[in-house]
């Protein structure tokens, strides 16, 4: 192995979700059976770095201070959506069920991974609800106990006695999952989660 192709390596293992093996096949993808598609990419990858920024507002993907979705005048911003990351807001942005405005955090409260406050994108939360537009705040973070911790610090810490809603996302049973092979997590949540019969 060349010392050019470890360097590659060890930078594609860096990326989230890419083992040795599959670091390896892109490698391999790149440099040798499509050198054209290596070029692409490091140009897209240029392009990509030097236009797109975090939104000042919400802490989207943006070409601009604002992104699309805070630009959109239907939007309804009295109701924000709180999520950990932008695949987060991709993927309640695909499902259609949320109109309402987002906040991206870029993470939770990990003490142990030495994230406080200060490392997420909480300012700009402050400064929207305290500009006392917000009716409704909707955490969709993760089911764990940092998850939980951020949840209970945006509460306690920023809406405190601030005349706003504040729900957090159902978590249980996947669609078309049953009891039988869900884990004693899920089955807590789901049980925790119930709601009438209609």
């Amino acid at each position: 192995m060349t010392p050019a192709f470890e360097q590659l390596l060890q930078a594609l293992k860096h990326l989230p979700g890419l083992g040795y093996r599959s670091a390896e096949r892109i490698a391999i993808h790149l440099l040798v059976e499509r050198p054209e598609a290596g070029l692409d990419l490091k140009s897209a990858l240029e392009d990509a770095s030097g236009a797109v920024q975090r939104c000042t507002q919400c802490g989207n993907l943006s070409e601009g201070d604002k992104c699309e979705i805070c630009m959109k005048g239907e939007r309804v911003f009295s109701r924000l959506c709180v999520v950990e990351h932008v695949p987060d807001l991709f993927a309640l942005e695909r499902s259609g069920a949320w109109s309402g405005g987002y906040h991206v955090l870029h993470g939770k409260l990990s003490p142990i991974h030495g994230v406080g406050p200060e490392q997420l994108n909480l300012a700009s939360l402050e400064t929207r609800l305290a500009a006392g537009e917000v009716k409704e705040l909707v955490l969709a973070l993760s089911n764990d106990i940092e998850g939980q911790a951020t949840c209970h610090y945006i509460q306690e810490e920023m809406v405190g006695s601030r005349s706003i809603e504040v729900t957090r996302i159902g978590f249980g049973l996947p669609s078309g999952g049953g009891v039988t092979y869900a884990d004693s997590v899920t089955l807590k949540s789901a049980l925790d989660g119930r709601r009438s019969y209609e």
